[in-house]
């Protein structure tokens, strides 16, 4: 089933026109590349704060206010620019590729922990976590994150 989800995607208008455009892949992949460091520089920026490794005299809660819209244009982008990829060789690279799916995995995990955990961490004005909590999440955190990408590097060499 899922395999021809994958055929149907790649034969799609959409893979179909990324495959025969010159530059729509090249271009899609320069704004998904740009769309991850700056999501991964918000997340990182407030994860390095929880750490205690910078930032000190700012609060949490506003750093990760501050922070949050970029992390949001950089997840939007990211999708935006990844489905269309996706499409491009859905079936015929993505579909049996190993780090994609550990990739997809690493997101799925990576979106769930912040939009809940680490969300729920840093909005808090007087922060109920004790500094290790905090440190743990910040660690697991970027673990995740780092995940994304290096899995997403992994790709091309699959």
């Amino acid at each position: 089933m899922m395999h021809l989800a994958f055929a149907w995607l790649e034969h799609s208008w959409l893979g179909t026109g990324v495959n025969e455009s010159k530059w729509a892949f090249a271009a899609l992949e320069a704004g998904h590349l740009l769309s991850l460091a700056m999501l991964g520089g918000a997340v990182l920026l407030v994860d390095l704060r929880l750490l205690g490794w910078g930032m000190k005299d700012e609060p949490i809660h506003t750093l990760a206010r501050t922070a949050k819209p970029w992390m949001m244009a950089g997840l939007i982008g990211m999708i935006v620019t990844g489905v269309p990829l996706l499409a491009s060789l859905a079936e015929s690279k993505y579909y049996g590729n190993e780090p994609f799916r550990l990739k997809m995995y690493f997101l799925a995990a990576a979106l769930l922990f912040t939009f809940t955990i680490r969300l729920r961490l840093t909005t808090r004005e007087r922060p109920t976590a004790s500094a290790l909590q905090m440190k743990a999440v910040a660690v697991v955190s970027v673990l995740l994150w780092s995940g994304v990408g290096l899995m997403g590097r992994g790709i091309g060499f699959y």
